[in-house]
């Protein structure tokens, strides 16, 4: 009994040491190849932190670009997903209700039209992302909202797209923080 506590012991000390190594490999990692050393970066808005580019807001304002709905009300502490099913009474009336104020706010779009991640949370609850194509979907809305064209406003969201890493790794994407941000900065908008 005495040597399976000692054995006990000594395989949780190994597996400490080990993935503490781990840990360390990765910070070194992130720090040495990440632009920002590993951490966070801030969205600034005239010197004002306004977010963080890894979490997602909710924004309610024609003139704004609007993110992925989100089951933990974009609250960071509250990170999660609804855990409803696609048969889940509760869920169909909610993706009902998301997609029909999505019409309501878009009237130009066909309901096929709409985006499924415009309607839909992310696992997280939290996506910062969404893809070329919702932030496309949205120009006309926050054009006319903001009293700019809409080539100008397709501009900055073509300005704002990331590409896969190393053009093989994940999808295209636009960080919606980051765009309503540059829209707030663009000369002659509301």
């Amino acid at each position: 009994m005495k040597s399976d506590f000692l054995k006990s012991i000594r395989i949780t000390i190994v597996f400490c040491v080990i993935f503490s190594v781990f840990v360390v490999i990765l910070y070194a990692f992130a720090h040495t190849f990440s632009s920002n050393k590993g951490q966070v970066e801030v969205v600034r808005l005239n010197g004002k932190i306004v977010g963080a580019d890894n979490v997602g807001q909710l924004f309610k304002k024609d003139i704004y670009f609007w993110g992925r709905p989100s089951a933990a009300n974009y609250q960071g502490d509250a990170s999660s997903g609804s855990n409803k099913g696609p048969t889940n009474a509760a869920y169909l009336k909610d993706l009902k209700c998301h997609i029909d104020t999505f019409l309501m706010n878009h009237p130009y779009l066909k309901r096929s039209e709409v985006p499924a991640e415009m309607v839909t949370a992310s696992g997280s609850g939290l996506d910062p992302d969404i893809s070329p194509e919702s932030a496309y979907v949205q120009v006309k809305r926050v054009a006319k909202a903001r009293g700019m064209s809409e080539e100008a406003v397709k501009a900055i969201v073509d300005k704002q797209i990331e590409n896969p890493l190393l053009g093989l790794f994940g999808p295209a994407k636009v960080n919606v923080l980051k765009l309503n941000v540059a829209l707030d900065q663009t000369k002659g908008s509301n």
